[in-house]
């Protein structure tokens, strides 16, 4: 023990007694709360299968630190808190977190340093193999699948239907990394990631340059993701939905193609708002009758002039309020007996607007804009590390805290309220001791997750 940790640290309490601390209460940890996660992997083994998806090139006689051990450290972290390589520096001696990446303190094994760390994040393909210490690999197509899989096995039974949820958002760069544009929508240098949910699983996080559209390789997505979803279940009804962002023709006609069905907004032009005519004048009535924001909804066949195919089924929503006409459309594959115009607009197509929160989710409370890594692949990688730990999380929300109060927070908020315990741990050669505090506030509700998580 160093001297500065070592150090007393002195100061009163308001009842004049003398307050005296120091760094010398040994094998503490400040996240108790990996303990929920670790039952959450022993249940659903995500970290398991998500070190399966790394390619190891390295001598195995040598290997220090497994393709699982190193991918369940930096995921872990992650969900506890910890964006930045350089935290596992001072991680690698946190005894609970040692434990569970499968290690043992007593033998005087630590945990990866954060060099050891970086290296998969700076492997390449077709280099790895040769390359002297960048020799692990993570397989974009075995994580894809992973996200998928996890997707089914959450369901005991098949649903009868499935949205996928499609938006894009920026991850700003600060530096002089691989395929760094300026994005003028965003004002900045960024990436522009795209994301794939179905309710609050994520299927799909892609890392995309910024200088491209805002739809690009949605079908490229929806082709790996479709036919697993169909195959795991033959009579499901899948539905696509997203913003005018992806108003493409080639996307509505991949969907029609393949009887996958279409909720896009629709970016407002004159001859949409000319068919709509009618409609904003009867808003714009009730409004002067009310002084209410007043919504009316109004649906036609609408076809652009040289982009669409086919005319299709455009749903207008007129709206006016005291700052004057807000005219919104939306195109869409059901038809009129299936969804009528006002329900399909503000039970169906507005409710995408929960994805953002699952977005945020990602991007702050999980990291996933961390891209300070010179090369895309390495991005391209934490983004994975973030969307597993999305995934331990959600499991944790599904199984340990339904019907809690808890069942429906962010990760942010499971983190400051589940995850961080102040714990002393013991370890003996058959058992690791966890002491948690006894003044959690959280206490019963923590107990309860567990044996959630424990119960068959």
């Amino acid at each position: 023990m160093t001297e500065c940790s070592a150090r007393r640290l002195e100061s009163k309490a308001p009842d004049g007694r003398l307050l005296t601390a120091a760094f010398d209460g040994g094998p503490i940890t400040s996240d108790g709360g990996l303990l929920l996660l670790r039952e959450v992997e022993e249940r659903c083994r995500i970290l398991q299968r998500f070190g399966e998806c790394f390619t190891d090139f390295r001598d195995q006689a040598r290997v220090r630190h497994t393709t699982t051990e190193l991918a369940s450290q930096r995921v872990l972290a992650l969900a506890l808190g910890y964006e930045d390589l350089v935290d596992h520096d001072h991680l690698r001696s946190d005894p609970l977190l040692t434990a569970s990446c499968g290690k043992r303190e007593r033998r005087g094994e630590r945990l990866a340093s954060s060099a050891t760390l970086g290296r998969i994040e700076n492997a390449a393909p077709g280099l790895a193999q040769d390359d002297r210490y960048c020799k692990v690999l993570l397989d974009y197509e075995k994580a894809d699948q992973l996200l998928l899989d996890l997707f089914i096995e959450a369901h005991d039974e098949a649903p009868v239907e499935v949205i996928l949820d499609l938006d894009a958002t920026d991850a700003r760069i600060h530096g002089r990394q691989q395929g760094r544009f300026f994005h003028g929508y965003y004002d900045s240098y960024c990436y522009l990631p795209l994301y794939i949910f179905a309710g609050d699983h994520i299927l799909g996080a892609r890392l995309r340059r910024s200088n491209q559209d805002g739809a690009a390789g949605s079908v490229e997505e929806l082709e790996r993701i479709v036919p697993r979803l169909r195959k795991a279940w033959p009579d499901v009804r899948i539905v696509v939905r997203g913003d005018s962002g992806f108003c493409r023709e080639w996307l509505m006609a991949w969907c029609e193609a393949r009887n996958v069905d279409y909720v896009l907004g629709i970016a407002r032009n004159a001859r949409l708002e000319d068919a709509l005519a009618g409609a904003l004048d009867e808003a714009r009535t009730l409004h002067c009758q009310t002084l209410r924001r007043s919504r009316v909804f109004d649906e036609f066949t609408y076809q652009t002039r040289d982009s669409w195919s086919k005319a299709r089924r455009v749903i207008g929503k007129a709206e006016h309020s005291i700052r004057g006409a807000n005219p919104r459309f939306i195109v869409t594959s059901f038809d009129a007996e299936a969804w009528g115009a006002r329900e399909l607009y503000e039970d169906m197509y507005c409710a995408r607007g929960e994805m953002e929160n699952r977005i945020k989710e990602q991007q702050l409370d999980l990291f996933a804009d961390r891209v300070s890594c010179h090369w895309e692949r390495g991005n391209q990688t934490r983004m994975y590390y973030s969307a597993i730990a999305y995934a331990l999380i959600e499991a944790l929300r599904r199984i340990g805290l339904a019907g809690t109060a808890m069942a429906r927070a962010q990760c942010g908020t499971i983190r400051l309220q589940i995850f961080k315990i102040g714990a002393r741990v013991r370890s003996t050669a058959r058992r690791i001791w966890i002491h948690l505090s006894e003044h959690h506030p959280w206490r019963e509700l923590f107990v309860a997750a567990f044996e959630r998580l424990r119960a068959e």
